[in-house]
């Protein structure tokens, strides 16, 4: 078992229109009866979901067969917001004005957590559903990218080596690479994905290119962020929003561009769009799930234990998506790849048993 596998299991205690969400959350909001000031979850008509670009298909899927085995069900309202966005909305209190569930493309940071606790949500269930890669990918008509975390380090870097990113072609970044524009289209400061890209890739870039950066990290969080993570605003780091099919769309009309997304879109749109290989291995199921793939990552729903007697249906909802994401199940066929079966069982027993996160592990 590769040692991002080992790394997830011993972190564990454990498609909806987008007109009808809009139409559905005015719903679920004026239904609502909040219960908060009296200690309560507050209750309304239907679960609520904010967050993760990247997650939202998977929990859009688990949405259509929770009603499709619940004729009186009310269609959950999900909310493609990011990450980060998601997470403030989510730690921003109990009741029926708050959402239940965050997806996430990352795990929840120690200030979330803390911002969480501050505003009363104490009891937070963590539950991993599966792994993702941050895919980079081209255009079939593209000129066939082969990068490392060096280059895309030396590429979009804002200051690599503590000096102003000049670099305007692939090959000033790597004399291997074609005389094409660096042109990279990617999520948005909110994503988790590109937390997540800034993490799994851009860091070990960054000290790979600069070995005095190593342990800067532990020692001085804020000042590796900004020399190593840190991405350029000058065009050649393009933000596309928190919308993946954007990207996609992006390269079909630009094959000189690469794009950043969640590998299910890369499976989606195989048709139109390849892999970009990252430090010579291609994002792929197998690639992804064995960890040799440099940018596999968990993806996780934060659910509010609080809300779990509140909220109808939220239960039996989370209790649909683990059944849903094994090996041989319908969210896989979208695009997730399925966690190692020890860390599904776990993840099912924080659902049945309602065990909260414990913090400590957190960063």
């Amino acid at each position: 078992m590769s040692r991002f596998v080992n790394a997830l299991a011993a972190r564990m205690p454990a498609t909806l229109p987008h007109a009808m969400l809009a139409a559905t959350a005015l719903v679920a909001l004026g239904g609502c009866v909040d219960e908060a000031a009296g200690g309560g979850a507050g209750s309304r008509d239907q679960i609520r979901i904010v967050g993760s670009s990247t997650v939202y298909p998977f929990t859009t899927l688990v949405a259509e067969q929770f009603l499709a085995n619940d004729s009186g069900a009310k269609p959950p309202v999900i909310e493609a917001t990011g990450t980060g966005a998601g997470m403030k909305l989510f730690c921003g209190g109990i009741g029926a004005a708050q959402p239940d569930v965050a997806d996430a493309s990352r795990r929840m940071h120690r200030a979330e957590y803390e911002a969480c606790v501050r505003h009363g949500v104490d009891a937070v269930l963590e539950v991993p559903i599966g792994i993702d890669g941050i895919a980079l990918a081209e255009s079939l008509r593209g000129p066939g990218l082969r990068l490392s975390s060096s280059d895309l380090y030396r590429a979009l870097a804002a200051a690599p080596g503590g000096r102003p990113n000049r670099a305007r072609l692939w090959r000033d970044v790597n004399p291997a690479l074609p005389a094409t524009p660096i042109q990279v289209y990617g999520p948005p400061a909110t994503s988790g994905t590109r937390d997540s890209f800034a993490e799994l890739i851009m860091a070990p870039g960054c000290e790979a290119v600069e070995p005095g950066t190593r342990g800067l990290r532990e020692r001085a969080p804020e000042v590796f962020a900004a020399r190593c993570q840190r991405l350029r605003e000058d065009g050649a780091y393009v933000d596309a929003g928190e919308n993946d099919n954007l990207i996609v769309q992006k390269l079909g009309t630009n094959p000189l561009a690469i794009g950043i997304f969640g590998y299910a879109y890369l499976e989606e749109n195989a048709g139109a769009l390849r892999g970009v290989p990252l430090g010579g291995v291609a994002p792929s199921y197998a690639t992804i799930a064995d960890g040799s793939y440099p940018g596999a990552r968990p993806l996780y729903l934060y659910v509010k234990k609080a809300h779990l007697r509140a909220i109808p249906g939220l239960r039996p909802f989370l209790r649909r998506y683990a059944a849903l994401w094994g090996r041989s199940g319908p969210l896989v066929r979208r695009g997730l790849i399925a966690s190692p079966e020890a860390v599904q069982r776990r993840a099912a027993a924080v659902i049945a048993d309602e065990t909260p996160l414990d913090p400590a592990g957190l960063r």
